[in-house]
Formats: structure tokens, sequence, C-alpha cells
């Protein structure tokens, strides 16, 4: 058998529309070389993403592809596996997409815990829409839109995530690809829902929190962090006067297709089965409730 490389999830004459500088080009090199080193094939993968630049990037390497709506990709992503739970499932998106738009889904995805990762750029700006300040703006940033400075306190993805205790929360950053692909490969073998914050720089609109800012404001969990520790994750979290990365949290619970009962006779996925869809509506219906 071939080993998987990076190129085989290339596409040719492709017309890449990121501004010169910008992280999503980091972190499409990132999700090729994971996808390969873990030996995904292009047609094993699913990649769902909402709207803006981030959301572009599953159109610029060779998979099956959901572009959904604004804050969408979450519930999308979560119908694809439950169908097809042999798919590696990925939803993507930028902070304005997951955080802000797709908040709910975000909510309920901990909830519910889906076997899919979630990827969310976080440049801590809208790029797509010009500027404005985004659910991670930090305060004081000014903005095209906020041009006195932010005035809101930011969200806290990773906090958000370990309180509602998501079964595997993490954060990373672009510049430093290698240590980025690890957590990346560590949140996709992960039997559960996956949330990585990855934060990228934008430098069309965000002027602050470039490159160099997120290298001298960040740091890594040490080695002897343990992540089983709900309440020291918690306590880390919240840290802001460096911002720590690396895998904050994990739990093992069931996952949402072990918890609707779908595959507990019969293994073949849902979509391959000759069904009713009036009944499995009804079915997965009950089960939401």
């Amino acid at each position: 058998m071939n080993k998987m490389d990076s190129k085989d999830f290339d596409l040719e004459n492709i017309d890449i529309s990121w501004c010169p500088g910008c992280g999503n080009f980091s972190i499409l090199k990132i999700l090729k070389e994971t996808f390969a080193e873990l030996d995904i094939k292009p047609e094993n993968l699913t990649v769902v993403s909402g709207i803006g630049q981030s959301s572009k990037t599953p159109h610029y390497f060779k998979t099956n592809t959901f572009h959904s709506l604004h804050g969408r990709a979450i519930p999308i992503a979560t119908a694809v596996k439950a169908i097809n739970p042999n798919l590696t499932v990925i939803a993507e998106g930028g902070d304005g997409d997951m955080y802000g738009e797709g908040g709910n889904h975000l909510l309920h995805a901990i909830r519910r815990n889906p076997d899919i990762t979630n990827i969310i750029h976080d440049n801590m700006v809208y790029g797509l829409t010009k500027g404005q300040a985004s659910p991670t703006t930090m305060l004081g940033v000014k903005t095209t839109l906020q041009v006195d400075g932010v005035i809101l306190e930011p969200f806290n993805p990773i906090a958000f995530a370990i309180a509602l205790n998501a079964s595997f929360v993490a954060r990373a950053f672009v510049g430093d690809i290698e240590k980025t692909k690890e957590i990346l490969k560590k949140a996709i073998n992960h039997k559960g829902y996956a949330i990585i914050d990855l934060f990228q720089p934008c430098p069309s609109y965000n002027k602050t929190q470039t490159f160099e800012w997120f290298r001298q404001n960040t740091y890594y969990l040490e080695d002897a962090y343990d992540p089983h520790d709900r309440i020291e994750a918690f306590k880390r979290s919240l840290e802001t006067e460096k911002l720590p990365l690396g895998i904050f949290y994990i739990n093992q619970r069931k996952t949402f297709e072990e918890n609707i009962g779908i595959y507990n006779e019969n293994k073949e996925p849902l979509s391959f089965r000759e069904r009713n869809p009036l009944k499995i509506s009804q079915f997965i219906d009950s089960k939401l409730r």
C-alpha cells in the first residue's frame, strides 16, 4: 500500500482568494499534511464549512466537502457522521462563524458529543466582511467598525468548552506547524467531540494580533500538565497574561452515534441501508428531544 502524501489532496488550477500573509495558508498546509500523516484518504474524509475566509479552506484541497450557511457547519457535520460513522468528519470555520452565528450549535454539539473534529480559525476579527470585531476580539482593539476600540469582553471558547464538559479541548497556533499537527492528530483520533481553537493572524484587518504577537503572548502547557483534571483545566483556560497552547482537557464518554442506538445491532452505515426516510427522520428526532 502506498503511503499517503499531502500532494494527494492537491487540486489543480484553483484560484485562492486569501490575502498575502493570511494564516489560512498555513492552516491549509497543516490540514493536508495532518490527513496524509494519519493516512486518511480524500474519499474517507468530509470537511463541512460555514461562511467566511476560513470557510473557503475545503475549496482548496481534494476531499468531500459541504459549504453550509453561516454558523451551520456543526449540525451538518453531526448528521454526516451519524449516517456514516466510517468517515472522518471535520467542521471548520472562523471565530465569527463558529462562536458568533454558530454559537448555539457549538453549545449543543458539546452536549451531544458527536465524533467530529471542530477546527476554529481564530484571527480575532471578521475577515470576509472587512474587519469588524468578532466574538474573540480583545478589549480596546480598534477595528473598521469599532473605531474607538472594542468595549465587549471577548468570548473565551476554551473556558466555555471545559465548563460544558466537552470531551476534547485544545488550542494551537499556526506559526508552529509541527506542534499544531500533533494536536490535530490527537483531536482527530479522539472518539467524541473535539474542539481546537486555532490562532492565526489576519494581516489585512487585525494589525494587533500578528504572527509575532502570538509568539510573544502564548506558551505551551508543560509536559507534566494533566488534561484529565477538569478543575485545573478550567483555571488554565482563564489565564490572560499569556495564553496557553496545547490540550487543555480530555474526557471519555459515549458519543452521539453510540447514544442514538442506530448501530447497536447493525454496523452498516445508515447511508448505505435500504431505508424509509420518514421513519429515519422520526427516529432521530425522537432521540434529540
